[in-house]
């Protein structure tokens, strides 16, 4: 095996990303051309969903069937077929994101319990979680009043990011975007 992403259908192409370097990717209209569907007729949502079957292709999770149905989708015929839905990245504020990191944690030390590596516990995809709107305004009116207000809530949640530091280190995949960074929405 070459180490090459599947084409299914001859779907995949290359585009040039420097001097001698170039990346795959999966072409909707190469797909049409091969005759598998009228997919420039479907909507854009329905052609990201593609595109993501295309990308995924693996004859267990995703087989090129799938792919077929997807592409000759039709707004008013009757649906009988499961399409697999595969994501590439999961993003979650904080809410959601720490009891999941809890979880993660929780599988973990049950799998240890049951004298199994608990290291097989790992998100399937990429995990970003996303701390915001959690600074309280302590300080205002001043140059440094952000600085001052994030120094408060380190302090005031010591151990919620003591413990989102241990997820960053104790599962591949996983990120954590602190406070004062940026928002999910």
């Amino acid at each position: 095996m070459s180490g090459k992403p599947v084409s299914p259908f001859g779907a995949r192409d290359t585009f040039n990303v420097g001097p001698g370097r170039t990346g795959d990717f999966y072409s909707l209209p190469r797909l049409e051309k091969a005759g598998v569907g009228p997919v420039s007729r479907l909507p854009v949502s329905l052609r990201i969903v593609l595109e993501s079957l295309l990308r995924n292709v693996d004859g267990r999770r995703v087989r090129e069937k799938d792919v077929v149905e997807l592409a000759n989708w039709r707004p008013n015929a009757e649906r009988t077929a499961e399409i697999p839905f595969v994501v590439a990245r999961i993003i979650l504020q904080d809410f959601t994101g720490v009891p999941l990191l809890v979880d993660l944690a929780a599988m973990r030390s049950a799998v240890e319990r049951l004298g199994k590596d608990p290291a097989v516990i790992e998100p399937l995809v990429p995990v970003a979680l996303v701390v915001d709107h959690s600074i309280q305004v302590d300080y205002w009116s001043t140059p440094d009043a952000l600085r001052l207000n994030m120094e408060v809530e380190f302090k005031r949640n010591r151990a919620r990011y003591e413990f989102l530091k241990w997820g960053t280190s104790a599962f591949h995949g996983f990120e954590v975007v602190p406070p004062g960074v940026g928002i999910v929405h």
